[in-house]
């Protein structure tokens, strides 16, 4: 990759790449745009023993389709995290290193069980189960379009840091947010570990196809409570500059993504 800002006060980043990822450069060029040191780094590096969490200030699951997404979006490379590499994650995320997951990566954390991880005083059931899910968009067919993500600002979270409304696209067929049931939701909102939520361009939240999925509260990421692991599902690695404006030729720009790496790289910095 072409070394863009990187010094040696560059944190380093993994980029996690599993079979069936597509968006790993994407992330990488955000990264390295903000002022990290990004490396895309295959799982088997991770397994092998070639590379070990503990290496990164920082780390980055991106979109995709991992394993063909066979038992569901984000199933399979969260068992094998989970299974292979599950101390090491859990090390890093303790560690309270930034944590980021876009669309396939967020389904990853989620079925991890490390977004929104656990909430005071709600218990996570008889089966220990999980407290959210991403389901099958409610249109029931692939989504792809351009979306209006307004940051929570009374979510403390670093990577929400002076942010503001958020323009860019979702491609996904499982990002609909729901919550276990009625409890799950109302701590995840009383706890303010919202993220992002879907608004049309006056900042109003909307039925489809201002929510292109059907999610629970209109929610397009979360965080856990300490902050440190953001999820989301719409791809802000995806306009970073000017021109990525669809828009663009006709004197529109404005609200991209970067800031949402910068805070993330010197989240890292500051580490």
């Amino acid at each position: 990759m072409t070394q863009l800002r990187q010094s040696a006060l560059s944190p380093p980043i993994a980029i996690l790449h599993a079979p069936g990822t597509n968006r790993d450069m994407d992330a990488a060029i955000a990264c390295e745009w903000a002022g990290g040191a990004p490396e895309i780094v295959h799982i088997n590096q991770l397994l092998a023993g070639e590379r070990r969490l503990s290496d990164y200030a920082m780390l980055v699951i991106p979109g995709g389709f991992s394993y063909g997404d066979d038992l569901g979006a984000g199933k399979l490379w969260a068992v094998r995290l989970l299974h292979d590499l599950g101390d090491q994650l859990h090390a890093f995320a303790n560690a309270g290193k930034p944590i980021l997951g876009i669309c396939n990566g967020f389904q990853v954390l989620v079925k991890t069980g490390l977004l929104p991880g656990a909430i005071p005083n709600l218990d996570a059931g008889e089966d220990g189960g999980r407290l959210v899910t991403l389901t099958r968009n409610e249109s029931a067919h692939f989504e792809c379009r351009w979306v209006h993500l307004e940051p929570n600002r009374a979510n403390p979270s670093p990577w929400l840091h002076d942010l503001e409304r958020i323009f860019c696209p979702v491609a996904h067929g499982e990002g609909r947010f729901m919550a276990r049931d009625a409890d799950a939701l109302e701590a995840i909102l009383a706890h303010q570990l919202v993220a992002f939520t879907y608004v049309d361009e006056a900042g109003r939240p909307g039925p489809y196809p201002i929510n292109p999925n059907g999610s629970d509260a209109h929610i397009a990421g979360v965080t856990n409570l300490a902050g440190n692991i953001l999820g989301l599902m719409p791809h802000p690695e995806n306009h970073i500059l000017p021109y990525q404006h669809p828009n663009h030729h006709r004197g529109q720009s404005g609200q991209m993504g970067l800031k949402l790496f910068e805070n993330g790289v010197a989240y890292a910095r500051a580490l």
